[in-house]
């Protein structure tokens, strides 16, 4: 079982190799979330994700034999770069098996880093498999993401810092998907500050710990495309499961339009880019999900910030829909000249930017002289549109919505 000393003496394993990342209080989410926020900013570790902490501890602890034949992952990117990174730093030769589906950044920057590269399989689950297959045929250590002691215990040193960093916490919102990361801090919070709140939030297409504890062990389940990519593991750790039950208080899911939102209101209010897995305690707060820390002094950790920014214009575009600042809708108007302009004033007249406008003839009906106009509009809110359709109506615009 993970022991606060084991936590410790990884923090003072890793001192000195791992970014002492600040912990800062947020004005603007303390408004937007009605509780008095505080957020870990570890996604500015120099991989930018919190799971260097316990890959530069599992590697510290293997033995000089292993040490000289080296190591493999497999991960899907930031658990990937980790080991990759520190290993480079500490002379182990580190080999990585990443699924084909990897974003060709993380891939790349993995080689960057001096690891091998192995592209293989169609999940995560199935590079581990791969992996394992090759540490057994070549005697290499592997380093799994979050099944793994030493790993949990590296990335437990994150809420030592938290409690040093910020004092009186109420609670501590973690994301969870193979549950390292919330069994090493709920072990911490809970061996320290036992009044203190420890909250998981998961994806919505990534639910294994909450289908564990249902079971009342881990068991597979059904993934499906999420923003939050880090956190789609089909089976929560077996090693965390253990610590988790008895260490969280509460887990909560989010939708992906609260990740979207959640990972623009980031962007906006805090100048910060992080990934979706590192927006979700944020997400939680924006669905509702938290409305009982209103008022409570509370920490995100935000322990990611490798989004892949070939989707970072989609992850905007979906974020600013859900916040309705971005519309669209489609009207019915007269096919002769004027009508066109009339629609452009119209939406004007209530302070909404037309972004993209186009005419579907071809499906607008029996009536030749009315076209069908398909429109998307930049608003500043969800009152603004509701205002906008009911300006259009009034004027006897027919929304077809």
């Amino acid at each position: 079982m993970l022991t606060l000393a084991d936590i410790e003496a990884a923090r003072a394993r890793i001192a000195g190799g791992v970014y002492l990342s600040p912990c800062v209080e947020s004005i603007p989410l303390s408004q937007l979330t009605g509780a008095h926020i505080f957020c870990k900013l570890d996604y500015l570790q120099r991989t930018g994700s919190f799971k260097e902490r316990g890959a530069r501890n599992a590697l510290l602890r293997l033995s000089p034999e292993q040490r000289r034949l080296g190591v493999i992952a497999a991960s899907a990117g930031n658990h990937a770069q980790g080991v990759a990174y520190h290993g480079g730093l500490l002379g182990i030769p580190v080999t990585v098996v990443m699924p084909t589906f990897a974003a060709l950044i993380k891939v790349t920057n993995c080689r960057h880093l001096g690891a091998s590269v192995i592209l293989h399989g169609g999940d995560v689950d199935e590079a581990r498999v791969h992996a394992e297959d090759i540490a057994t045929r070549d005697g290499l250590a592997f380093v799994h993401p979050f099944d793994n002691a030493d790993v949990m215990a590296g990335q437990g040193t994150m809420a030592l810092e938290i409690l040093e960093q910020t004092p009186d916490l109420d609670a501590i919102v973690v994301p969870v998907g193979g549950g390292g990361l919330l069994a090493g801090i709920g072990t911490v919070v809970k061996a320290l500050r036992p009044q203190m709140r420890v909250v998981g939030v998961e994806a919505e297409r990534a639910r294994c710990l909450e289908a564990a504890l249902a079971a009342g062990h881990p068991v597979p389940v059904k993934l499906a495309p999420t923003l939050a990519d880090g956190l789609a593991v089909p089976v929560v750790g077996t090693l965390p499961f253990a610590v988790l039950q008895r260490v969280v208080d509460r887990l909560v899911t989010v939708d992906e339009a609260s990740i979207a939102l959640a990972i623009l209101r980031l962007i906006e209010l805090e100048k910060s880019v992080v990934e979706g897995a590192g927006a979700t305690p944020l997400a939680a707060f924006l669905c509702g999900k938290l409305d009982d820390l209103k008022g409570r002094r509370v920490v995100l950790t935000l322990c990611g910030g490798n989004i892949d920014l070939t989707m970072l214009d989609r992850v905007i575009e979906t974020g600013l829909v859900a916040d309705g600042r971005l519309a669209r809708f489609a009207v019915s108007i007269s096919d002769r000249p004027g009508g066109l302009a009339r629609l452009a004033e119209l939406i004007a007249a209530t302070g909404a930017s037309i972004k993209e406008i186009v005419h579907d003839r071809a499906f607008s009906g029996p009536d030749l002289s009315t076209v069908r106009v398909v429109c998307v509009v930049e608003t500043t809110g969800h009152p603004h549109v509701r205002a906008l359709l009911d300006a259009l109506t009034g004027a006897g615009v027919k929304v077809d919505g």
